[in-house]
C-alpha cells in the first residue's frame, strides 16, 4: 500500500504560482514513477506530469511545458510540482498518483491515488 497526500493548492490570479506537494508513504519503490493528473469539472482527468523515482526522469503534457516542473526530495520521500504562469484554464482538481507499470500517461495506469487538491486561476 502506498498513501499520497497532497497539498499547496489554492486560488491565484492569471500570470501567478503555486507549489503543490506529494507526500508518499508506505510501499514506495525506486521502481514506481509519481505523475500529477488533474480534472476539471465535466471533462475527463488528463495527464500534467511524472516523474520516475529511482532515475528522476521526468514528462510533462504539452499543454504544461515549459510552465510546470515536477521534482522530488528523496529524504522528504515528496514529490513537487511547481506551476509558473497559470492560465484560467489550469484550473482544476490536482491528484497526485503512484505508477508501477504500464503508460506514464495514462490514469488507469496508477495504482495509487492521494485525494486531490484544488487549484483555481482567476482572469
Amino acid at each position: 500500500q502506498v498513501q499520497l497526500v497532497e497539498s499547496g493548492g489554492g486560488l491565484v490570479q492569471a500570470g501567478g504560482s503555486l507549489r503543490l506537494s506529494c507526500a508518499a508513504s508506505g510501499r514506495t519503490s525506486s521502481s514506481y514513477a509519481l505523475g500529477w493528473f488533474r480534472q476539471a469539472p465535466g471533462k475527463e482527468r488528463e495527464f500534467v506530469a511524472a516523474l520516475t523515482w529511482g532515475g528522476g526522469s521526468t514528462m510533462y503534457a504539452n499543454s504544461v511545458k515549459g510552465r510546470f516542473t515536477i521534482s522530488r526530495d528523496n529524504a522528504k520521500n515528496t514529490v513537487y510540482l511547481q506551476m509558473n504562469s497559470l492560465k484560467p484554464e489550469d484550473t482544476a482538481v490536482y491528484y497526485c498518483a503512484a505508477r508501477s507499470t504500464g503508460s506514464y500517461y495514462y490514469p488507469g495506469s496508477y495504482g495509487y491515488w492521494g485525494q486531490g487538491t484544488q487549484v483555481t486561476v482567476s482572469s
